[in-house]
C-alpha cells in the first residue's frame, strides 16, 4: 500500500473519531450544533431554556487553541467554570479549527470564572490558551466626513447606506461649534447589524458627499465596578470653547453651592471639575449637562478612575475630548496569557489585530 492511501485512511479514521466523539457529546448533553458561515455553533439556547439570551458581559473569547482540538475536549474543559449557553468554534475549510473561538455562559460570574480558572492554562505539552472578556460592539467609527455636514444630515445619509442605524454621535470642532471634527460614530442596533454595515463600507471605496470614507469599529466604553463608581466626585466636561478658562468652569459648576467645587482642571476642550462631596457632584451632573457656557453646549458625565482595572486600555491613550483614540491590537499577549478584553468582530478582524478608535470620557488622574 503507497503512502498516499495509508496517509488518506489515517485521514479518514481520524474524521470518523471526531464525528463520534462530537456525536456522543451531544447525546451525553441533549445539545444541538450546527455548522454555518465558518463557525460551529453548540448550543444557543441549550436545552431547556426559556427566555432571553444572556447578557452582556457574559462571553469570552478563547484564542491559542491547538488547530485539532474540538468541542468534545474544549466543552468538558470550559463546564467547569459554569453552564454554558452557546460555544461558537471558528472553523477551516480543511475541517481544522481557527485557532479560537467565542463562549456565551448563562451569567457574568461564570464569565469571569472561566477567565480566571483558564486563563493561559496548559491543555497540551507547550500549548497555552488565552481567555478574555468579548465585547459586543455596536458602534462604528466613521472618519473623513466633510465637516460642514450637521448631525442630521450624517445620520439620514447613514441610515440611506446601511440598515439598522440607531444613532449618530458627532463632536462640533472646539474652534468653530457651527463644524464637526470631520469624524461620527455610528450606532447600530445590533453588532450583526453594525459588522454587515462595516463590510459594505470598509473597502475604502465607498464615498459620503464626494469624500471617501475612513470605517472602523469603535471601542466600546469600559465597564467600571459600580462599587467603585459610586464613590466618584469629579465630573467630566467637554466640548467647551478654546477660551472658556478655570475660573470660569469653577464659578458655573460651583453656582447652586459655591464652595463646593474642590478644583477644576482644563485641557483643550474638555475638564474636570473636582467636587468636596459626592451629593454635590450629582446635583452638578443634573443641572450642567447641556448647559451653555461661553456659547457652547456642553456634555457633562462621570469621569471613570483611572487606576481602575477595568478602565486599563492596551496601548497607549491620547486623551482628548470626544473623539479619544487607542493605539494598539484587538489582541495582546500577556505573560503568555491574552489581555483581558478582546472586541468582537467578524474573524478577519481578530486576525489582522485592526486599531480601534473611543469616544468614552478620558479618565481623571
Amino acid at each position: 500500500m503507497d503512502g498516499d492511501l495509508l496517509e488518506a485512511r489515517d485521514n479518514f479514521k481520524t474524521s470518523c473519531a471526531k464525528e463520534v466523539a462530537l456525536l456522543a457529546l451531544m447525546e451525553k448533553t441533549g445539545y444541538s450544533m450546527i455548522q454555518e458561515n465558518g463557525q460551529r455553533k453548540y448550543g444557543g439556547p441549550p436545552p431547556g431554556w426559556e427566555g432571553p439570551a444572556p447578557p452582556r458581559g457574559c462571553e469570552v473569547f478563547v484564542g491559542k487553541i491547538p488547530r485539532d482540538m474540538y468541542e468534545d475536549e474544549l466543552v468538558p474543559l470550559f463546564e467547569r467554570a459554569g453552564k454554558i449557553y452557546e460555544f461558537r468554534l471558528m472553523m477551516e475549510f480543511s475541517g481544522e479549527n481557527r485557532g479560537y473561538a467565542f463562549i456565551m455562559f448563562t451569567n457574568r460570574e461564570d464569565a469571569q470564572r472561566a477567565i480566571q480558572m483558564l486563563d493561559n492554562l496548559e491543555v497540551r505539552p507547550g500549548k497555552f490558551i488565552g481567555v478574555c472578556v468579548s465585547l459586543d460592539n455596536c458602534r462604528l467609527f466613521i472618519g473623513s466626513i466633510p465637516k460642514d455636514r450637521k448631525k442630521e444630515e450624517i445620520l439620514q445619509e447613514m441610515k440611506k447606506v446601511t440598515d439598522g442605524v440607531v444613532d449618530v454621535i458627532v463632536y462640533p470642532s472646539s474652534t468653530d461649534k457651527n463644524r464637526n471634527r470631520g469624524f461620527a460614530f455610528v450606532e447600530y442596533e445590533s453588532h450583526k447589524a453594525a459588522a454587515m454595515a462595516r463590510r459594505r463600507l470598509i473597502p475604502g471605496t465607498f464615498q459620503l458627499w464626494g469624500h471617501t470614507i475612513q470605517v472602523d469599529w469603535a471601542e466600546p466604553e469600559k465597564d467600571v465596578d459600580e462599587e467603585l463608581m459610586q464613590n466618584v466626585r469629579v465630573l467630566y466636561v467637554r466640548n467647551l470653547m478654546p477660551n472658556t478658562t478655570e475660573e470660569t468652569l469653577h464659578q458655573e459648576f460651583s453656582r447652586f453651592k459655591p464652595g463646593s467645587v474642590e478644583r477644576v482642571k482644563k485641557l483643550t476642550d474638555y475638564a474636570f471639575v473636582h467636587y468636596r462631596c459626592r451629593s454635590d457632584t450629582l446635583t452638578a451632573l443634573s443641572l450642567m449637562n447641556g448647559a451653555q457656557i461661553d456659547g457652547a453646549t456642553v456634555e457633562v458625565m462621570l469621569a471613570k478612575p483611572a487606576g481602575s482595572k477595568e478602565a486599563a486600555l492596551p496601548g497607549r491613550r491620547y486623551r482628548g475630548g470626544g473623539g479619544e483614540r487607542t493605539e494598539g491590537s484587538l489582541l495582546q499577549q500577556r505573560n503568555g496569557g491574552m489581555a483581558k478584553t478582546v472586541l468582537k468582530a467578524e474573524p478577519a478582524d481578530l486576525i489582522s489585530l485592526m486599531m480601534t478608535h473611543r469616544q468614552a470620557p478620558p479618565f481623571h488622574p
